[in-house]
């Protein structure tokens, strides 16, 4: 293993560390009750409780405003500095998010009988400021990982949650059918199901639809490059896992914000959180409209077809049969349309096969379909860095 390979690798361990040590740091003022009690990201009430997904959210609400925005959306191709506010826009949105979430969650742990030691406003500040606090924290450490380490450290940050739950539910799985709950049919069924979920997931993942380009001889310099072909790979999903993980929140925002307006036992209220939950109709119709409208929006973002068509006029390449320019836009415009359908069905569908076994076939589908995704993405994504750093140091191959 060469040396900046294993430095890396070093690196991604010890800061998905530092997160898992900080999942067991509880909040300050919660009682000894609080350890029963389980947090959004998996864990108990800790300082990372609310992990990123206020982050994840913020990106996508960013994403959102910029397709409106000719101001916003200019930014991202202005070169580092409109990254760079992107990024901070970003942030201080997210901070936003995580204060709103944090004092919430504050409140309703007051809220819970002989939960808090110490009850009031400073509850509610400290409370507030710890997850805010640990929010920000995770995402500079997943910008860290990012930089200096081997793969997508908001990934890494939701794999690291799924995977160390992973064992505990595969336990309790287990546990059922030894004390007869859940028949060996219906366990072998369970795992039948989560094998085919994931050997979905790894071939759609690596699917490709690949357009042919053409590239007229040029000369570069005082070499003469010769013509030659190639194409341009297009996934079915662009998307990755985002709108998966962030899907279920924008519908639940409302009705948090909802909460804080007309009471959190509103009977009405209470009605719609139930029909909210997962294994329910309007969870999973929720759900996935809101899944499959992300995934639109967020391969609109990551893949424009004017600058791929500009990128190929630029160097010489054409699609055959394609003229250069915004005919050639147009083209790789309607393809990714197409393809980006797929994609989208393709989410939705890993989304309600847990949801429809838990609902009607009354099986423990432990593990849901983003989790899945998060973990299959994740590796593919820690491949494929892996064998390009291999490939790229001196010397190096990848075997």
């Amino acid at each position: 293993m060469k040396s900046e390979l294993a430095r890396r690798i070093v690196f991604t361990l010890g800061a998905l560390l530092i997160y898992r040590l900080g999942t067991h740091i509880p909040l300050p003022g919660i009682g000894s009750s609080g350890d029963r009690f389980v947090g959004v990201s998996g864990a108990r009430f800790s300082i990372f409780a609310l992990s990123i997904l206020p982050y994840l959210s913020a990106a996508i609400l960013i994403q959102l405003v910029s397709m409106v925005s000719s101001r916003l959306g200019a930014l991202p191709g202005s070169g580092e500095a409109g990254r760079r506010k992107i990024a901070r826009y970003t942030l201080g949105l997210a901070m936003l998010l995580t204060a709103f979430q944090a004092f919430g969650v504050a409140g309703a742990l007051q809220g819970i009988p002989n939960f808090v030691s110490d009850p009031g406003a400073f509850f509610l500040l400290s409370t507030t400021l710890t997850l805010t606090g640990g929010t920000i924290f995770l995402v500079w450490l997943s910008e860290q990982i990012t930089e200096r380490g081997i793969g997508n450290g908001l990934a890494l940050m939701l794999f690291a949650g799924v995977v160390t739950k992973t064992p505990q539910e595969v336990a309790s799985v287990l546990e059922l059918t030894r004390q007869g709950a859940l028949s060996v049919e219906r366990a072998w069924l369970l795992a039948v199901f989560w094998v085919a979920l994931v050997g979905l997931v790894v071939f759609v993942e690596l699917s490709r639809r690949r357009l042919p380009v053409e590239f007229a001889a040029r000369t570069l310099g005082q070499r003469l490059l010769p013509a030659q072909s190639s194409y341009l790979s297009i996934k079915l999903n662009s998307s990755g896992v985002i709108p998966s993980v962030v899907g279920p929140w924008f519908y639940l925002l409302p009705l948090s914000i909802a909460g804080f307006a007309f009471g959190w036992t509103s009977p009405w209220l209470v009605a719609t959180y139930t029909q909210m939950a997962p294994g329910h109709i309007g969870h999973m119709i929720l759900a996935s409209v809101a899944i499959v409208i992300l995934a639109f929006i967020y391969t609109a973002y990551v893949v424009d077809p004017e600058h791929v068509a500009a990128s190929l006029k630029k160097y010489g390449g054409v699609i055959p049969q394609i003229e250069p320019g915004e005919p050639t836009a147009e083209h790789v415009d309607r393809v990714v349309s197409y393809t980006t359908c797929v994609g989208a069905v393709y989410l939705a569908a890993v989304f309600l096969i847990p949801e429809v076994l838990l609902s009607y076939l009354q099986l423990p589908f432990y593990l849901d379909g983003s989790s899945v995704l998060v973990v299959v993405c994740t590796i593919l994504d820690i491949e494929k860095q892996v064998r390009g750093q291999s490939l790229t140091e001196p010397g190096g191959a990848y075997r």
